[in-house]
Formats: C-alpha cells, structure tokens, sequence
C-alpha cells in the first residue's frame, strides 16, 4: 500500500512538473511575442522606421521588428484590423478611420516622431527656380500646362501625383490644392522614392515628396519663395509643412515604448535627421 502511495506521489509530481514547464513555456511564447514589433505604412516615414529599427535591434537582441511602406492608409488599416503594432503615417488618423477602429476596440494614439517639409521637385533640366501656392494648385488642377506659363522650361508639364492611400497626398492635397481634385491626366505614384525617379528621368515633370526623398537627380524649387529646410519647417515659413506619426492603439507598453522612447531619444532623432528629416530635438 505505501509503495502504491508512493508511485501515486511520484506520479503527481510528474504532472506538476510537466504542467509547471507548459506553463512555463506558454509564459515564454508570449514574452517572444511582445518582443515581436510590425511597422507598416507611409513610404514618408519608410526610412526613419528601418534606420531606427536596425539601430534599436542591435541593442536589443531580444527584439525582432518586421518594417513595410505601402502608405499612410495601409497602415491605419493594418492598425484598426490588429495587423500591426505600431502605423507609420505621414498625416493625421482620417475620422471614418478612427470611428472603424473603437468599433473594432482599437484606441489609435498619435505618437509625432519627426517633422517634415513636402518637397516640390522638378527635373533638373528645367530653368523653373520657384512657384507660388496658387500656381502649384493650377498645375495640378489642370489650370496651367505649359512651363512657359510660369516661367520654365521643358515645354508641357508632366504632373506627377501620390495615390490616395497616400499621407502625403493627403497633406498635400490640403495643404497646397485647398482639398481640389487633381487633373485627370496626371500620373499616379505608390512612393515618395517612385515620383523622385520619375520626375529624375522626365524633362517636363513635376512631383513632391517628403524631404528625405530629395538628392542631388532632382530640382528642390521654392515654395513662395521660401526653401524647404529644416528652419522655415520648424518655424512654420515652409507652407507645405507637416508633422510625421507613429500610431500606436492605446499608450505604448513593453518593447514598443521601449522602440519609441529610442526614436524620440537624443540618438533617435539624430538618426533621423541623417536620413534627411527633421528631428523634435
């Protein structure tokens, strides 16, 4: 009977073990878990997330980060329907989207990471040295066609817009064509970096992206006669100045503050500014 006892002990205890390890495992897995960061969205923001990222992994070994574009409403989608953690976005989060997320028990948080100017670039070739806003929005509603008309050169003007899924046509949009439609004929983008090659390789094109994307195969013109820098954005004399997001849902915990804390860190923002943006710092 007391060895029958005893194997009846031992046996308990094999269980407590192995259940104790399951646990133990479990507990594990969802640790691996929230160290697990997915970034998705705005091509603007594109940069900043994987130079931060790569930056942020090498000091944490533990953390894993996943970091894809697509634009600012792939991001926000991916937010709402819980296939991120963290929507990169170049424009604040749209009413319909917000009302779709608390359906969905989701509390987007803004996070502001950087600042940007949206850039309004021209081939090199052309003589064209700055535009007005009222001239901008006339190109791009159909109103001007020629370069002559504003005092360039390359004969019609090619117009080269970012789709709507797009933060930055949406600031854009806003800040520079008063929310009017754009020409019919004009050509449609997924990315800051597709406009700046388009633009690079067509004499009679015009095009705008976020700062970062600006180097020496295009033309950064005027804007009001004001430059698009780091000072007249920060000041607010840049007209087409906008802050850039991380959209979290709720306040960040865990990896993903960790992950932000570091971006918006003395050496985040300066990790920032050597990708050609403008740090809060």
């Amino acid at each position: 009977m007391k060895s029958i006892i005893r194997k009846m002990k031992k046996s308990k205890l094999t269980v407590a073990v192995v259940l104790a390890l399951i646990v133990l495992g479990l507990v594990s897995s969802v640790s691996l878990a929230s160290d697990q960061i997915i970034i998705k969205g705005s091509t603007t923001v594109l940069p900043i997330a994987q130079r931060t990222a790569e930056v942020f992994m090498s000091k944490n070994s533990g953390v894993n980060m996943s970091v894809q574009g697509g634009g600012s409403g792939v991001g926000m989608a991916a937010l709402v329907d819980g296939t991120t953690d963290i929507a990169a976005a170049s424009r604040a989060i749209k009413d319909k989207e917000l009302k779709k997320a608390v359906s969905n028990g989701v509390t987007p948080k803004a996070n502001v990471v950087a600042m940007d100017g949206i850039a309004v670039i021209v081939n090199n070739s052309n003589s064209l040295k700055n535009l007005s806003i009222d001239q901008i929005k006339a190109i791009y509603t159909g109103k001007i066609s020629n370069w002559s008309d504003v005092g360039g050169s390359g004969g019609q003007i090619v117009v080269i817009s970012r789709d709507s899924a797009s933060g930055t046509f949406e600031a854009f949009n806003s800040l520079a064509l008063s929310k009017a439609r754009v020409r019919p004929d004009a050509l449609l983008s997924a990315s800051n970096q597709a406009v700046a090659q388009t633009v690079a390789k067509t004499p009679g094109a015009i095009g705008y992206v976020g700062l970062g994307y600006v180097s020496g195969n295009v033309k950064a013109i005027t804007v009001n006669k004001i430059e698009c820098r780091k000072e007249t954005v920060l000041t607010g004399e840049y007209p087409l100045a906008r802050p850039l997001f991380m959209y979290t849902n709720g306040k960040p915990a865990g990896a993903i503050k960790a992950y932000l804390d570091f971006v918006l860190s003395k050496e985040g923002q300066q990790l920032i500014e050597k990708e050609g943006y403008i740090g809060l710092k």
